[in-house]
């Protein structure tokens, strides 16, 4: 089967999860992308620049049987001006995230815009996909409260119409980071030296960098051996605490910015000790995923997605990999883990054998058919 794949956003997680699915799927990929720059304009123009890429591969005889795009394109805008025979395929929109619950630092009315894009693609789209079930909660409940704010002719008998035709398809992960060797963990774990923690996410506020620092300044001071690594993807106008926390924890930082290849972000995460996010934007965590695949323990605030990627509901024993979201309890948290590397026992037990569903090659297998299914309705 041939899946036209449209991403106004080629980078980051959006970039990895289509190159992961292909590369595993059974089916024929053509993808048509952007690259992953100044994403407020991408999703302004990325409709109409992206119709016309596409109708010059339609115009020279390409042929597709399915539509998969992300919620960075207005599908209805881009179905408005694509060649008509491609724009009655079936279409499958991915929401990654949505725009109705980012946590804006300086919220203005023409930000609305994004968030009705989000809106109209899901109504043009024949499926909606979405990466947890956190992500459509937040979206549908947000959408309600969003259309009511509108003076008059508010849309809202569209939502159980969305809801009909949604379902949850979380992303693959590279299984290269569940090859480390359990003897190396185990070495790792009774050698007696510091507790390497690792942060890596995005450089900017939703990732909440303010509360890891301060939680590291807290347990230092509670006498934690530990060595940090800060990794992540940073850009002209990051948060000025990376600045202020490379001079004031220089002599802890081993790592501090954006890995240069995928082999040693890989490297880096499977001789991690803990893992740590202290998001407040999250609808996965795929860096979470993988760190744990890796080995490394996992501390995460009990909110957002991760207490459903984590299946906390149904193992109430993963409550040890949750803390209370402050500074605070991640100290604490922490000051427990370095407790736990000293006596030999920081173990994430059945965790990374359970969280295997989520590699590609298990995840890949389950798309193909989804889609397929929807292509030969």
């Amino acid at each position: 089967m041939r899946v036209l794949a449209i991403e106004p956003y080629f980078g980051g997680s959006h970039r990895a999860f289509l190159k992961g699915w292909e590369t595993h799927s059974v089916h024929d990929f053509t993808t048509v992308d952007l690259p992953a720059f100044h994403w407020k304009w991408r999703m302004r123009h990325s409709a109409i620049t992206l119709a016309d890429q596409v109708n010059r591969l339609a115009a020279l005889g390409e042929r597709w049987d399915v539509i998969f795009c992300s919620d960075m394109l207005n599908l209805a805008e881009w179905k408005g001006l694509v060649d008509p025979q491609v724009a009655s395929l079936p279409k499958v929109l991915y929401f990654h995230e949505n725009q109705l619950t980012y946590p804006s630092q300086q919220p203005r009315e023409w930000d609305y815009h994004f968030a009705f894009s989000n809106f109209t693609s899901a109504i043009a789209a024949d499926e909606i996909w979405y990466n947890s079930r956190f992500n459509e909660t937040e979206f549908l409940r947000e959408l309600d409260a969003f259309l009511h704010r509108m003076p008059d002719f508010q849309p809202s008998h569209h939502i159980p119409l969305l809801q009909e035709k949604s379902s949850i398809q979380p992303p693959g992960v590279d299984s290269v980071f569940a090859n480390k060797l359990e003897e190396e963990a185990t070495d790792l774990n009774t050698s007696g030296s510091p507790l390497v923690v690792t942060w890596a996410a995005r450089w900017e506020h939703d990732k909440d960098p303010e509360t890891f620092f301060k939680a590291i300044r807290l347990a230092i001071a509670n006498g934690v051996n530990l060595r940090l690594r800060v990794l992540g993807e940073s850009f002209k106008n990051q948060p000025p605490v990376f600045g202020l926390a490379k001079q004031e924890f220089a002599t802890y930082i081993d790592e501090f910015g954006y890995a240069e290849s995928q082999s040693q972000f890989v490297e880096l995460m499977q001789s991690t000790d803990v893992f740590v996010s202290t998001a407040i934007h999250e609808f996965f965590g795929i860096s979470a995923v993988e760190a744990a695949l890796a080995g490394a323990y996992p501390l995460l605030p009990q909110r957002l997605a991760y207490p459903e990627v984590f299946d906390l509901e149904e193992n109430p024993d993963r409550q040890k990999f949750f803390y209370g979201g402050t500074a605070e309890s991640l100290a604490l948290a922490l000051g427990r883990c370095h407790d736990l590397k000293k006596a030999g026992t920081l173990s994430t037990g059945n965790l990374k054998v359970q969280l295997q569903r989520y590699t590609w090659p298990n995840r890949a297998p389950i798309m193909d058919e989804a889609i397929a299914k929807l292509a030969h309705k």
